[in-house]
């Protein structure tokens, strides 16, 4: 072989070593790379950057939902439901969405102008409580303003374009027309078989106890059969739960008082109690924070922050439970949002009047939250609810109360569905 031949054959073998040395070092490195951010995922999901207090866009991707008592009515009667969670029905949720997102200038209305709403073809929502409409826009699937905020929604076809009608739960009744047209409104409605639902101001007449309730109770022909429940202050992972509150998982600086295990950290401070409560009280420096777009979060970035924040806390110990916002306000810099537990769309609340979470924004910076973590999961047997006409004679001790469905947590192993006054 000459010289030639030599020096060409070696510098081909140069360069194969070097390119597949430098394939190796790149895919080391990627290695390394994917290891690091699987590793930091989950922290980066909630915890700020210490300079500008932001945090990952993965908490924007989280849909929140709520349960929904449905109505649909038409010339034959009125379908209902009242054991769904909005998200379910995609039919009433598009609907919602072009509504939401086509509505004009509000004005106040009367109570009696929202119930003759109902009767011409409409839809009707109620979300339990008053939720900012920001938030209901978010959960149909389009933006809109974090004011006004409403209880219960009526999509009305008294005109064309049909009209939206608004109750907050209290004294506040406001009207707007929209951009959906009486035939979309129709064919949705044509979708649905009605005559298995009625309000309570349909019964006045061959129930004249009915009277004493509040007109939009929402009975159906056959009462829903609904499971009792398992309920459990569950095991968790206790490290994961202090991952995602930003605490070291191996932190040394916890001691006991009177049962409650405390751990601080950097001037913040998270109490575990045995009987599944914590609270975490930050220490102003914004570390664990949620995305905003701008400086302060608008009511949905709150909602949408706080409950992927607090699903993903509860996610070692889940069963058929889910979270789903009942309140939401804002005043200066601070967000106050309230949570409790849903199982399939029927709410439970707990005898004591309490949350199941309750979590304070100062600007983006989770400054407080309380979360009571409980377990709930179907049985085989069933709960055993009183029929109609029992529990409106029994209801009337309460004139003006809704009546709806939903479980009672009194701290013991097992749950029960039953009527519940409002």
């Amino acid at each position: 072989m000459t010289d030639k031949h030599r020096r060409r054959r070696d510098f081909i073998q140069n360069i194969v070593i070097t390119v597949l040395a430098v394939s190796a070092v790149l895919l080391f490195a990627q290695t390394q790379l994917y290891s690091l951010g699987s590793g930091e995922g989950f922290r980066r999901l909630f915890l700020g950057d210490a300079q500008n207090g932001t945090a990952s866009s993965s908490v924007q991707e989280h849909t929140i939902s709520a349960p929904v008592r449905l109505a649909v009515s038409g010339p034959y009667g009125r379908y209902g439901s009242i054991t769904a969670a909005i998200g379910e029905d995609e039919t009433l949720r598009g609907l919602l969405r072009e509504v939401l997102g086509s509505t004009g200038t509000f004005a106040a209305c009367g109570r009696e102008d929202f119930l003759q709403a109902l009767g011409s073809t409409s839809v009707y929502f109620d979300f339990l409580s008053p939720l900012p409409l920001s938030v209901l826009a978010d959960m149909a699937g389009t933006g809109g303003s974090d004011s006004p905020s409403a209880r219960c929604l009526v999509v009305s076809g008294q005109g064309d374009p049909v009209s939206l009608f608004l109750w907050d739960g209290s004294d506040s009744y406001l009207r707007c027309t929209t951009a959906v047209s009486l035939k979309n409104l129709e064919q949705v409605a044509g979708q649905y078989e009605l005559g298995n639902a009625v309000f309570a101001m349909d019964l006045t007449e061959n129930e004249p106890l009915a009277r004493e309730l509040d007109d939009c109770s929402l009975f159906l022909n056959e009462t829903p059969e609904l499971p009792s429940l398992s309920a459990e202050t569950p095991d968790y992972n206790e490290s994961l739960l202090l991952a995602g509150l930003g605490f070291n998982p191996n932190t040394k600086n916890r001691y006991t008082d009177n049962g409650t295990e405390v751990i601080s950290e950097s001037g913040r401070s998270l109490r575990l109690r045995p009987d599944g409560n914590i609270t975490y009280q930050s220490g102003g420096d914004g570390t664990l924070s949620i995305e905003a777009v701008g400086e302060h979060p608008t009511l949905a970035e709150a909602a949408a922050g706080t409950g992927a924040l607090l699903n993903t806390l509860l996610e070692s110990a889940a069963g058929d439970e889910a979270l789903y916002l009942t309140g939401a306000r804002q005043s200066g810099a601070l967000t106050s949002l309230t949570f409790g537990y849903q199982v399939h769309g029927v709410p439970v609340r707990f005898s004591d009047g309490g949350n199941a979470a309750e979590v304070t924004l100062d600007g983006t910076a989770v400054s407080m939250l309380t979360l009571r973590i409980r377990r709930y999961s179907e049985t085989d047997a069933a709960s055993l609810l009183l029929p109609l006409r029992q529990t409106i004679s029994i209801a009337r001790r309460h004139p003006g109360s809704q009546l709806s469905i939903g479980y009672t947590d009194y701290g013991a192993s097992s749950v029960d569905a039953d009527w519940l006054a409002d």
